[in-house]
């Protein structure tokens, strides 16, 4: 077999690993699972796990990484045609909100585990905080402290999204638009403006 067949494979071996530890994080199996139990979900054999993982709690740690930086890449990807800061970060909020009903799978591992990687360097916090960080360089957001902002705001869409997963009537609503202006008012931006950018059309969400 050639290095980049073997190399293919591998990275196949890997995905499906992963894969697997994201269903088992979404239904809240995977603190229970055992190696073997993942392998067998992942239709890998037991001992190429080793070839990628230390152990499970480094696939997990590895399968939470995947799908904060799946979805931070998404909104980056279409956010890149907007000039304006906060119309950037109001269509992250309500893209990030509307997660629940287009990827549950993602919307239940960010609410159990996102909040513990509030800090990181991948997923949301390199896309969402630069645009508070412009909005305020830009006097478009009055805000003293945008990495509280970025806290608030990642808080505030954790939250939601809880509750759009367990309560239908909660999800009916238009949430996506009432948390992005709730929270431009909060940084600053004028009642009727706010309004302007948290209802305005968005991208279709893969």
């Amino acid at each position: 077999m050639s290095a980049s067949r073997l190399e293919q494979r591998k990275a196949q071996t890997r995905r499906k690993l992963v894969d697997a530890a994201r269903a088992m994080l979404a239904d809240g199996t995977a603190q229970r699972a055992s190696i073997q139990d993942i392998t067998e979900a992942a239709d890998v054999g037991f001992g190429s796990f080793y070839n990628h993982f230390t152990s499970k709690d480094d696939l997990f740690v590895a399968a939470v990484a995947d799908v904060l930086e799946e979805v931070g890449a998404l909104l980056e990807r279409l956010n890149r045609e907007l000039a304006d800061p906060a119309a950037g970060f109001a269509q992250s909020v309500r893209l990030a909100v509307r997660m629940a009903r287009k990827r549950p799978q993602v919307a239940h591992i960010l609410v159990r585990h996102g909040l513990s990687y509030l800090d990181g360097r991948h997923g949301l916090t390199p896309r969402i905080l630069p645009d508070i960080i412009r909005a305020v360089e830009a006097g478009r957001f009055t805000v003293d402290n945008p990495r509280l902002a970025f806290a608030t705001t990642f808080g505030s869409v954790l939250g939601t999204l809880q509750l759009t997963l367990v309560d239908p009537d909660f999800a009916a609503q238009p949430v996506d638009e009432q948390l992005a202006e709730q929270l431009l008012r909060m940084f600053g931006v004028a009642a009727g403006e706010a309004r302007e950018l948290a209802t305005g059309p968005l991208p279709d969400l893969p």
